[in-house]
């Protein structure tokens, strides 16, 4: 998906923390000491983000500059090179699913097949009613659970074509399909299930 901010005629005027997000911010901000305060620039952005229906307009970038005290450029530089960051309006579910070698070895091509079919989109694009954006990206740090996709704050893992299109299908109806493997294994137990210690009857 271009990292490509949104047109002009998308982009708010202003921006403003709420008072509680504000409060937050101040928070982030007081973990830094002097003059270190850029450092909480990414949670800013993000909790800017969550502030404007899960995007970035610029804004808010400019905001949280000011409250930083840090070049506009700069914010720009992170907001733009992290996916994290959506840079124009995202569906309310955006479906980001990974791609790189060890989820591409475990399948992600038939995810992202199955993906395409169900919404009836191509990577980067929104679903005519706005309930989901389906874009690719680089690795998400699930490797081990391959192949993967976040959907919002959530991970589904240890993804098949039939499992992936299940989870979408269960947003689509308004439901909150279970989070984590798909295929009944614990965490990132082994798939077979615990193969150490478990028999083990001698003496302590």
């Amino acid at each position: 998906m271009k990292r490509v901010p949104a047109p002009p005629e998308q982009q708010p005027d202003t921006f403003a923390f709420t008072p509680e997000n504000l409060a937050l911010a101040e928070q982030h901000v007081a973990k830094y000491p002097s003059r270190r305060q850029a450092s909480a620039v990414m949670p800013l952005l993000d909790l800017a983000q969550r502030q404007h229906s899960n995007w970035l307009p610029r804004a808010a970038m400019d905001a949280v500059a000011e409250m930083l005290q840090m070049p506009r450029i700069r914010v720009y530089e992170v907001a733009t090179f992290y996916s994290m960051y959506n840079l124009a309006p995202v569906g309310e579910n955006l479906v980001q699913v990974c791609t790189t070698t060890p989820c591409w070895l475990r399948g992600s091509d038939d995810v992202v097949g199955a993906c395409k079919a169900k919404l009836g989109i191509e990577f980067g694009e929104t679903t005519a009613d706005g309930k989901f954006t389906l874009i690719e990206v680089e690795c998400l740090g699930a490797c081990v659970n391959a192949p993967m996709m976040q959907i919002n704050d959530d991970y589904y893992e240890d993804l098949t074509a039939e499992t992936a299109g299940a989870v979408l299908e269960a947003l689509a109806k308004g439901e909150k399909p279970k989070v984590g493997p798909q295929n009944g294994r614990h965490a990132s137990e082994p798939a077979g299930g615990p193969t150490t210690l478990h028999a083990y009857t001698g003496d302590a």
